[in-house]
């Protein structure tokens, strides 16, 4: 009995053990549902209209393994004759969205935006560390070159499209020659620029249209892709 009380003594001891050496147990990433698209159509500022936009994001999503979600981008565009103005924030889902790295950027639109007081002062996720592209690398921002932090929204801070009567869209992401498109800081810094402003979607608008305005201006045509489901 005493020989038979020693090896179940051993027995749990070694079991004991052997569970202590294995590593921790973490808790799951949460899958990608935010990233600034790590390289632009290359056309400048016409994407190929909202849809255009939308196929470049799922195109990006899809060669970084997250394929399997409906993405889209995070663009407004203003009415014209032939359609009414569409925000950017109706078109991203309900949240919440983490970036390649797993971080929570924000868990919804109001979050996203700031919708009330209290949300505001707080203020969402996304800035220089957190930006990343959908391969997890940062966007160079003030201070590297080149700086490439022009992130095009075509949207006011709140996510809606522009009323008046000026082109902040460059005719909705379909021209790359005369207008303005209006970026977003996604490192939220200027460099000095623009009284302060370090919105991270509606800082100001670009020189132009074509691929060298958006250069010139301090971007690379890049855009910000959300999961809206």
């Amino acid at each position: 009995m005493k020989r038979n009380t020693t090896v179940a003594t051993l027995l749990v001891l070694s079991a004991t053990a052997a569970w202590a050496q294995q590593p921790p147990v973490e808790d799951a990433k949460p899958p990608l549902g935010f990233f600034v698209t790590s390289q632009g159509p290359g056309n400048g500022a016409n994407l190929g209209g909202l849809a255009g936009a939308d196929a470049h994001c799922q195109k990006l999503a899809g060669e970084a393994g997250a394929g399997n979600r409906t993405w889209r981008a995070y663009l407004s565009t203003q009415a014209d004759g032939s359609q009414a103005a569409i925000n950017a924030r109706d078109r991203i889902g309900n949240g919440p969205w983490a970036n390649a790295d797993g971080i929570i950027i924000a868990n919804d639109p109001a979050h996203l935006h700031g919708d009330s007081v209290q949300l505001a002062q707080i203020g969402n996720n996304l800035h220089r560390r957190t930006a990343l592209t959908e391969k997890g690398n940062p966007v160079k921002g003030v201070g590297e070159t080149p700086n490439e932090h022009d992130i095009i929204t075509g949207s006011r801070p709140d996510g809606t499209a522009y009323s008046d009567a000026a082109d902040h869209t460059c005719k909705n992401y379909t021209n790359a020659g005369e207008g303005s498109v209006r970026v977003g800081h996604s490192d939220r810094t200027n460099g000095g620029r623009n009284g302060g402003n370090v919105s991270w979607n509606s800082t100001h608008d670009s020189r132009g249209c074509s691929q060298a305005n958006l250069v010139s201006t301090g971007g690379a045509g890049y855009f910000y892709c959300f999961a809206a489901d």
